[in-house]
């Protein structure tokens, strides 16, 4: 059966040829993210896994929303609303040509529909997409991320994953920063995410999204620089193992165990952070 979900400018491409539900079936690495961009930001990690070992990995990218009310200024300033949902959608497949991707599916739901819950169309396309691949890895928007739409897209995920029969579902989950960093974290907390290689294509992934990079938004010097500061900055005491870091939390309980309360899963980690404050001011006062 040909993959097919609910929104007729949902976009399917398979950038070597062949059939997409084939190619999803191979992925090992799964990214869901809500905009275009978001992926080739957070989840680089698992691009460079999947191209390090391609007889063994397979990366596959998915975008949620439409890329709609995306800021237009430069050359894009007099762009209408649809000619930018068709240029971001371009630039995503590009991407996902230049990283090696599997298949990167963009589901073009409106931002307002991935918000609300229960919404038939985004759980049921989630669905598909986590019930046609059995994933090593699943790299998510985070919880406390500030971005109104990651954050939902990341509960919708969720739902859909805990949906899965508990065998079928991701051994392991990470949520990852994008407009919230995690470097907040306690180290205990925190999973580092090798994003250091590979630097060419690195910025070649994000200079793709020329929408927003010439359109306002310097994505491309942001993200490197963020991760090259989480590498230096991650210890004082040694020299640095790696030249990038992506800062990840571990998801993996919340989806294993459907009991747990997400709110209460991702304020006992700024607690922990608290708890790390206080002790270390009373150790020296």
């Amino acid at each position: 059966m040909p993959l097919s979900f609910s929104q007729p400018r949902a976009d399917v491409f398979v950038p070597a040829g062949g059939d997409a539900a084939d190619a999803l079936a191979r992925v090992t690495h799964l990214c869901v993210a809500a905009h275009q961009d978001d992926i080739e930001i957070l989840a680089y990690d698992g691009i460079c896994d999947c191209l390090d070992q391609p007889d063994k990995r397979a990366f596959g990218g998915v975008v949620v929303t439409n890329g709609a009310g995306s800021p237009r200024s430069g050359p894009y300033a007099a762009f209408t609303d649809d000619q930018m949902q068709a240029i971001r959608r371009d630039e995503q497949r590009e991407a996902a040509r230049i990283g090696g991707y599997a298949v990167q599916v963009q589901l073009a739901h409106a931002s307002a529909d991935v918000k609300k819950p229960g919404h038939a169309g985004v759980a049921a396309d989630l669905a598909a997409i986590f019930g046609g691949c059995s994933p090593e890895v699943v790299y998510l928007h985070q919880p406390a991320d500030k971005h109104d739409t990651h954050v939902a897209v990341f509960l919708r995920c969720l739902e859909a994953m805990r949906a899965l029969p508990a065998e079928k579902r991701p051994k392991r989950v990470i949520g990852c920063e994008v407009w919230r960093d995690l470097d907040w974290l306690v180290d205990t907390d925190k999973v580092a995410l090798d994003s250091g290689r590979r630097p060419e294509l690195a910025g070649a992934l994000l200079r793709v999204f020329d929408s927003q990079v010439t359109g306002g938004k310097r994505y491309d010097l942001a993200a490197l620089g963020r991760r090259l500061a989480h590498a230096t900055f991650h210890t004082s005491h040694a020299t640095d193992k790696i030249s990038g870091i992506t800062w990840g939390m571990d998801l993996t309980p919340l989806v294993a165990d459907e009991t747990r309360d997400v709110a209460e899963f991702t304020l006992a980690h700024i607690e922990r952070l608290r708890a790390d404050v206080a002790e270390r001011i009373a150790r020296f006062r």
